[in-house]
Protein backbone atom coordinates (compact mmCIF):
# COMPACT_ATOMS: atom_id res chain seq x y z
CA UNK A 1 0.00 0.00 0.00
CA UNK A 2 1.36 3.44 -0.83
CA UNK A 3 0.28 6.81 0.45
CA UNK A 4 1.10 10.33 -0.65
CA UNK A 5 2.96 12.73 1.57
CA UNK A 6 2.90 16.53 1.45
CA UNK A 7 5.55 16.71 -1.32
CA UNK A 8 3.37 14.69 -3.74
CA UNK A 9 5.92 11.85 -3.61
CA UNK A 10 4.63 8.35 -3.20
CA UNK A 11 5.85 6.77 0.03
CA UNK A 12 6.37 3.02 -0.23
CA UNK A 13 5.22 0.90 2.65
CA UNK A 14 6.08 -2.75 3.24
CA UNK A 15 3.14 -5.01 3.89
CA UNK A 16 3.27 -6.70 7.29
CA UNK A 17 1.79 -9.92 8.58
CA UNK A 18 2.07 -12.01 11.73
CA UNK A 19 4.52 -14.54 10.26
CA UNK A 20 7.93 -14.87 11.89
CA UNK A 21 9.16 -14.23 15.40
CA UNK A 22 6.80 -12.64 17.90
CA UNK A 23 8.46 -11.06 20.92
CA UNK A 24 6.83 -10.19 24.24
CA UNK A 25 8.22 -8.20 27.15
CA UNK A 26 11.49 -7.27 25.49
CA UNK A 27 13.25 -5.11 28.10
CA UNK A 28 13.70 -1.54 26.94
CA UNK A 29 13.63 1.71 28.94
CA UNK A 30 10.33 3.55 28.86
CA UNK A 31 12.10 6.90 29.08
CA UNK A 32 15.15 7.58 26.96
CA UNK A 33 17.56 9.87 28.72
CA UNK A 34 21.36 9.92 28.88
CA UNK A 35 21.54 7.38 31.72
CA UNK A 36 19.13 4.89 30.11
CA UNK A 37 20.85 5.17 26.71
CA UNK A 38 24.19 4.51 28.40
CA UNK A 39 22.69 1.50 30.20
CA UNK A 40 21.76 -0.05 26.84
CA UNK A 41 25.42 -1.05 26.46
CA UNK A 42 24.91 -3.43 29.39
CA UNK A 43 21.75 -4.97 27.94
CA UNK A 44 21.82 -8.75 27.60
CA UNK A 45 21.96 -9.72 23.90
CA UNK A 46 18.70 -10.72 22.28
CA UNK A 47 18.80 -14.37 21.20
CA UNK A 48 16.16 -15.93 19.01
CA UNK A 49 15.71 -19.32 17.46
CA UNK A 50 14.65 -19.26 13.85
CA UNK A 51 14.22 -22.19 11.48
CA UNK A 52 15.92 -21.73 8.14
CA UNK A 53 14.84 -23.45 4.96
CA UNK A 54 16.08 -22.93 1.44
CA UNK A 55 14.60 -24.70 -1.52
CA UNK A 56 16.52 -24.58 -4.76
CA UNK A 57 16.85 -26.32 -8.08
CA UNK A 58 20.16 -28.16 -8.36
CA UNK A 59 21.56 -29.83 -11.48
CA UNK A 60 24.01 -32.71 -11.20
CA UNK A 61 25.04 -32.07 -14.81
CA UNK A 62 27.65 -34.50 -16.08
CA UNK A 63 27.70 -36.31 -12.70
CA UNK A 64 24.04 -37.38 -13.04
CA UNK A 65 24.91 -40.98 -14.10
CA UNK A 66 27.01 -41.40 -10.94
CA UNK A 67 24.10 -40.50 -8.66
CA UNK A 68 21.69 -42.60 -10.75
CA UNK A 69 24.13 -45.48 -10.31
CA UNK A 70 24.17 -45.09 -6.51
CA UNK A 71 20.38 -45.07 -6.48
CA UNK A 72 20.49 -48.40 -8.33
CA UNK A 73 23.31 -49.87 -6.19
CA UNK A 74 25.87 -49.60 -8.96
CA UNK A 75 29.23 -47.97 -8.28
CA UNK A 76 30.49 -46.02 -11.30
CA UNK A 77 33.79 -44.36 -12.05
CA UNK A 78 35.33 -42.63 -15.04
CA UNK A 79 38.14 -43.70 -17.36
CA UNK A 80 40.23 -41.85 -19.91
CA UNK A 81 39.63 -43.91 -23.07
CA UNK A 82 43.12 -43.12 -24.42
CA UNK A 83 45.28 -43.82 -21.34
CA UNK A 84 42.98 -46.05 -19.27
CA UNK A 85 43.51 -43.85 -16.17
CA UNK A 86 40.48 -44.60 -13.99
CA UNK A 87 38.87 -42.37 -11.38
CA UNK A 88 36.87 -43.70 -8.43
CA UNK A 89 34.93 -40.41 -8.32
CA UNK A 90 32.94 -38.80 -11.11
CA UNK A 91 35.13 -36.79 -13.46
CA UNK A 92 34.10 -35.52 -16.90
CA UNK A 93 37.62 -34.94 -18.20
CA UNK A 94 40.95 -36.60 -17.52
CA UNK A 95 43.20 -34.39 -15.39
CA UNK A 96 46.30 -35.22 -17.43
CA UNK A 97 45.13 -35.34 -21.04
CA UNK A 98 41.93 -33.30 -20.84
CA UNK A 99 40.15 -36.09 -22.75
CA UNK A 100 36.47 -36.60 -22.09
CA UNK A 101 36.14 -39.63 -19.83
CA UNK A 102 33.80 -42.59 -20.24
CA UNK A 103 31.71 -44.25 -17.54
CA UNK A 104 32.86 -47.62 -16.20
CA UNK A 105 31.45 -49.86 -13.52
CA UNK A 106 33.71 -50.27 -10.50
CA UNK A 107 33.54 -53.24 -8.14
CA UNK A 108 31.45 -53.03 -4.98
CA UNK A 109 34.46 -54.35 -3.08
CA UNK A 110 37.70 -52.62 -2.24
CA UNK A 111 40.13 -52.21 0.62
CA UNK A 112 40.94 -49.49 3.13
CA UNK A 113 43.92 -47.44 1.99
CA UNK A 114 43.81 -44.95 4.89
CA UNK A 115 41.30 -43.73 7.46
CA UNK A 116 40.69 -41.12 10.12
CA UNK A 117 38.35 -40.91 13.09
CA UNK A 118 36.29 -37.72 13.05
CA UNK A 119 35.31 -36.33 16.44
CA UNK A 120 33.72 -33.26 14.88
CA UNK A 121 31.59 -32.96 11.78
CA UNK A 122 29.24 -30.77 9.84
CA UNK A 123 25.77 -30.17 11.24
CA UNK A 124 24.45 -33.25 9.43
CA UNK A 125 27.07 -35.59 10.93
CA UNK A 126 27.72 -33.98 14.31
CA UNK A 127 25.22 -36.22 16.13
CA UNK A 128 27.05 -39.29 14.73
CA UNK A 129 30.52 -38.37 16.01
CA UNK A 130 32.87 -40.03 16.38
CA UNK A 131 32.76 -41.67 12.94
CA UNK A 132 35.31 -43.11 10.54
CA UNK A 133 36.16 -41.65 7.14
CA UNK A 134 38.19 -43.93 4.89
CA UNK A 135 39.92 -43.78 1.55
CA UNK A 136 38.95 -46.89 -0.38
CA UNK A 137 41.06 -48.33 -3.19
CA UNK A 138 39.55 -50.46 -5.94
CA UNK A 139 41.17 -52.92 -8.27
CA UNK A 140 41.40 -51.26 -11.66
CA UNK A 141 41.08 -47.68 -10.33
CA UNK A 142 43.96 -45.23 -10.08
CA UNK A 143 42.35 -42.92 -7.51
CA UNK A 144 40.78 -43.43 -4.09
CA UNK A 145 37.22 -42.85 -2.91
CA UNK A 146 36.53 -40.94 0.32
CA UNK A 147 33.58 -42.40 2.20
CA UNK A 148 32.15 -43.39 5.57
CA UNK A 149 33.32 -46.69 7.03
CA UNK A 150 30.65 -48.29 9.23
CA UNK A 151 30.75 -51.53 11.15
CA UNK A 152 33.98 -50.66 13.00
CA UNK A 153 34.35 -49.09 16.44
CA UNK A 154 35.74 -45.53 16.06
CA UNK A 155 36.80 -45.65 19.71
CA UNK A 156 39.00 -48.68 19.01
CA UNK A 157 40.72 -47.55 15.80
CA UNK A 158 43.46 -49.89 14.67
CA UNK A 159 46.17 -49.87 12.05
CA UNK A 160 44.92 -53.38 11.28
CA UNK A 161 42.13 -51.66 9.34
CA UNK A 162 44.63 -50.61 6.65
CA UNK A 163 44.24 -53.13 3.83
CA UNK A 164 40.97 -54.49 5.28
CA UNK A 165 38.59 -55.71 2.58
CA UNK A 166 35.37 -53.71 2.50
CA UNK A 167 32.16 -53.78 0.51
CA UNK A 168 29.77 -51.06 -0.61
CA UNK A 169 26.39 -50.60 0.98
CA UNK A 170 23.76 -48.22 -0.32
CA UNK A 171 20.99 -46.28 1.38
CA UNK A 172 17.66 -47.92 0.71
CA UNK A 173 16.08 -44.50 0.10
CA UNK A 174 18.51 -42.46 -1.99
CA UNK A 175 19.02 -38.83 -1.05
CA UNK A 176 21.06 -38.17 -4.22
CA UNK A 177 24.13 -37.36 -2.13
CA UNK A 178 27.62 -38.89 -2.08
CA UNK A 179 26.65 -40.34 1.32
CA UNK A 180 24.17 -42.66 -0.45
CA UNK A 181 27.08 -45.13 -0.52
CA UNK A 182 29.19 -46.22 2.45
CA UNK A 183 31.45 -49.17 3.15
CA UNK A 184 31.53 -51.93 5.76
CA UNK A 185 34.02 -54.73 6.48
CA UNK A 186 33.63 -57.44 3.83
CA UNK A 187 32.93 -60.04 6.52
CA UNK A 188 29.90 -58.04 7.79
CA UNK A 189 26.52 -59.72 7.39
CA UNK A 190 24.67 -58.76 4.22
CA UNK A 191 21.63 -56.52 4.54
Amino acid sequence: MAKKNNNNNTEARREENLDGTIVFNLPFPKKLDKASLKALKEMTPIVKRQPYHVEYLHSYGQDSPWFAGLTNRVFLGNRDPQTGYTYATPRGADMYTGNETEWVQLPNEGKVHAFTVCHFGSEEFLPETPFVLALIEFEGANTLFLTRLLGVDPNAASLDWIGMKVQARYLRNSKLKPTDVYFVPADAEAE
